[in-house]
């Protein structure tokens, strides 16, 4: 049987520094290479054909969607994979990904995203992998999707199944705060989403992701209505109900409403997504229980945190504190162990695994802890650098 073929589609504009790495990870995958340049001004698309992409130029209109649809009417693959700039493609799925689109029942195939930067939310689902249909097009000027489409055809055509790849198939660096303050996306995405709220209100995708934009600037008063009005809307598919509980237990929590932060982030964790992306909910849950004191609920829950994902550092930190009050020492110095292994430069972690040796008599051990977390505050220019040597002259302990 023939291989199904594969084209990747991308809109870009100045991403010199990123486009090649990008192109390089897809280009193992794809059969074609569209990128559509919506007006880069460095050498972007020079170095696209140099990766072997079809460059067209596109008037940008300040629509996504339109720039997105354009790129896929280039495409001659059967499939096509949509990427950004920012974005790159695992190799290790490679070989599921040509499986998959194999199936003679798929229409789509869900994607695991991992997102650089973002400790507590570290994974994200995202429909970018399609069959090449002319009624399979990208809706919205700005958080553009294929979602709707997608579920259209299968309404009217119940054979087509979009099917599910669940290892880690993209990575994702455009949520990195330096990379977000570079761009100013978030006042782009404030103005766009403005204007589509006030478009249609009942909207509730986009009220989510207003809500989003207000609780990374810090007006968490703005997104709650946001998003109470959004969890109220019929027939919310899971990916977004899941969103929408998980912000609004942020802004409870970010107003101090935490009876309301620790049932938004339960509701959250109920439901029927794949275990990783959930992870964000189930570890702020935990997060508030341990701000809470109640050690035992937050032990409970990273436990659950640390089965879905064991590399985060943060999750181990906050496992030895709950450990730590429980005066389980030695429990907690394990995990302040592994979290030291998976970030060395946490400071918090040495200084936490100081305390821990310290209370158990170990205390050259103990001194080197916190001679470490010294130095990395004062590498960060933090004044826990000072503060900490006063606390352990206090003690009788000089470092």
């Amino acid at each position: 049987m023939l291989s199904a073929s594969l084209s990747l589609c991308m809109i870009v504009r100045d991403e010199a520094a990123v486009i090649q790495r990008c192109l390089a990870s897809a280009r193992p995958a794809v059969d074609e290479i569209i990128v559509v340049d919506t007006g880069s001004q460095d050498a972007t698309p020079d170095l696209a054909r140099q990766m072997g992409a079809q460059v067209h130029p596109f008037a940008w209109g300040d629509d996504f969607a339109a720039a997105r649809n354009f790129s896929l009417d280039q495409a001659t693959g059967e499939w096509i994979l949509v990427l950004d700039a920012d974005e790159t493609l695992v190799a290790a799925v490679i070989p599921e990904i040509r499986r998959l689109i194999q199936r003679p029942e798929a229409l789509a195939i869900t994607l695991v995203r991992q997102e650089a930067g973002m400790t507590q939310v570290p994974y994200s689902l995202v429909l970018r992998l399609f069959r090449n249909r002319p009624d399979l097009r990208f809706q919205r000027a700005f958080h553009e999707l294929v979602d709707d489409h997608v579920a259209a055809i299968q309404q009217r055509e119940p054979g087509w199944r979009v099917l599910h790849l669940p290892a880690v198939a993209l990575g994702h660096t455009g949520y990195r705060p330096d990379t977000v303050a570079q761009r100013d996306k978030l006042q782009r995405a404030a103005t766009h989403l403005m204007a589509l709220h006030q478009a249609d209100p009942t909207d509730a995708y986009v009220a989510c992701k207003l809500a989003g934009v207000y609780l990374q600037t810090g007006a968490p008063e703005q997104a709650i209505p946001l998003l109470i009005s959004g969890q109220r809307a019929p027939n919310l598919e899971p990916t977004l109900s899941y969103e929408i509980h998980y912000h609004l237990g942020l802004a409870h929590q970010r107003v101090g409403r935490l009876a309301e932060a620790l049932a938004s982030y339960q509701r959250a964790t109920e439901h029927p997504l794949p275990l990783p992306l959930k992870l964000g909910a189930y570890f702020n849950w935990a997060s508030l229980h341990l701000e809470r004191g109640n050690a035992r609920d937050a032990e409970a829950l990273l436990i659950q945190v640390l089965a879905i994902d064991p590399h985060l550092a943060l999750a181990h930190y906050n496992l030895g504190l709950a450990l730590k009050s429980q005066n389980r020492f030695e429990e907690a110095i394990h995990h302040y162990q592994r979290a030291l292994a998976l970030q060395p430069d946490y400071a918090p972690a040495h200084q936490n695994l100081g305390v821990t040796l310290f209370k158990m008599g170990r205390v050259s051990e103990s001194r080197t802890a916190f001679q470490a977390a010294i130095r990395l505050y004062e590498t960060q220019q933090s004044p826990e650098a000072g503060r900490l040597r006063q606390g352990l002259l206090g003690l009788g302990l000089e470092v």
